[in-house]
């Protein structure tokens, strides 16, 4: 396998630091989308901009194969104040690259740029450079313009850096392997009044309180002990004064599952439970339902397909095919619903390496060590999976 040049390496290392300090957030990635097209197009990719607003694909087609094969990299930053200390440093206050996505774009394009200048392969090969990730389901967005129907693919690929994890280790799980995310807004109406006679109010506050605790039973004694699932009220919102009982009150809560009827289960369970504990108290609740990302299923086939080539090109002893499930949630989730594929994960740095400050935190950085391993990565699953003369599992 035909690996990146100590000179390339650097090269997209210094479009990784370029892409961070200069982050995007969700369907605003126009100058990231733009730098990754120009790229791609001096490559020799076919290049499509547009899809799902800053979405880019890239194609690129070698012999005569019917075959066809996805990857895809995210390019969205987060709206974080930046605290790493670099050089490299967001110039834009209030937005950072702080879930590694700077990473994942520098990797494939490194990958892209190898394989159209040694790339030996027989099919076709689709890049997609997905925006708004981080919540803004920018998966879906492509997939309404038509990814799939203008880009089919036979399988797609993702990757996610993984801080927690030994810098380098490849990490594959098949089956459930990320969480659903749902969220919902519940109002409580009563009766305002003095707080020195309650008796002549309905207590939203009180109401609240009881489906706080009530809602710690879903999944205690209403999901299966064996599925991983989690309830989460992050925010109350109610009242001014410490005398005055308020008319209304407000709660935000977030939902996680691993598995789709479990997901609809609690759902359903939710709202019969805030309905019958406001009505316990004489108080009205609204419950506004907004679903999130679906559950990350990764294809039985093509993990094993995607771990057979992590055996065949890395050290055993930096590949783990016994990845555990994670309550975080991914929005490649909808594309694995329409296309059979694998997302996996690269390690970032655990204990005192660098890279082990977890995703999302204003002191996270992509390590950069990884991008000669992803693009590597990449390099050999296109080389295998679209080989001139494939070989069975």
């Amino acid at each position: 396998m035909e690996r990146l040049s100590d000179h390339a390496v650097q090269e997209f290392v210094a479009l990784r630091r370029d892409i961070h300090r200069h982050p995007e957030l969700a369907f605003d990635e126009h100058r990231t989308s733009a730098l990754v097209a120009d790229k791609l197009k001096g490559w020799g990719y076919a290049v499509t901009t547009g899809l799902g607003g800053t979405g880019v694909v890239g194609q690129l087609q070698r012999g005569s194969s019917a075959r066809t094969l996805g990857i895809r990299a995210d390019m969205d930053a987060l709206p974080i104040v930046e605290a790493t200390g670099a050089d490299w440093t967001s110039c834009h206050h209030g937005v950072m690259h702080a879930c590694g996505h700077d990473g994942h774009t520098a990797m494939l394009l490194a990958a892209a740029q190898q394989l159209a200048e040694h790339g030996n392969f027989d099919g076709t090969l689709n890049l997609i450079f997905q925006p708004a990730e981080e919540g803004g389901g920018g998966a879906l967005k492509m997939m309404e313009d038509g990814l799939f129907e203008h880009f089919p693919c036979d399988a797609i690929f993702a990757m996610h850096n993984m801080p927690g994890i030994a810098q380098g280790q490849l990490v594959f799980r098949s089956g459930p392997t990320m969480a659903s995310s749902d969220y919902a807004t519940v109002t409580l109406h009563g009766v305002g009044g003095h707080g020195a006679m309650p008796h002549k109010a309905t207590d939203v506050v009180v109401a609240a309180a009881s489906i706080v605790m009530a809602l710690q039973t879903i999944v205690s004694r209403n999901v299966d002990p064996l599925q991983p699932a989690v309830v989460t009220v992050g925010a109350i919102h109610a009242g001014q004064a410490n005398n005055v009982i308020p008319a209304a009150a407000q709660l935000e809560i977030s939902l996680r599952a691993l598995d789709p009827q479990v997901r609809r289960d609690m759902e359903q369970r939710i709202k019969t439970l805030v309905q019958r504990q406001a009505e316990s108290f004489g108080v009205r609740a609204d419950v506004q339902w907004r679903p999130g990302y679906a559950v990350l299923v990764n294809d039985a086939e093509q993990t094993a397909r995607a771990l057979a080539v992590a055996h065949q090109h890395f050290p055993a002893e930096q590949v783990n095919p016994t990845g555990v499930m994670l309550t975080g949630s991914e929005d490649f989730a909808f594309m694995l619903e329409r296309v059979p594929g694998c997302y996996l994960f690269i390690g970032n740095g655990a204990g005192q390496e660098p890279g082990a400050c977890m995703v999302h935190n204003p002191a996270y950085d992509f390590n950069d060590d990884n991008i000669a391993i992803g693009a590597a990565y990449w390099v050999a699953l296109v080389s295998d999976l679209l080989s001139p003369t494939p070989a069975p599992l």
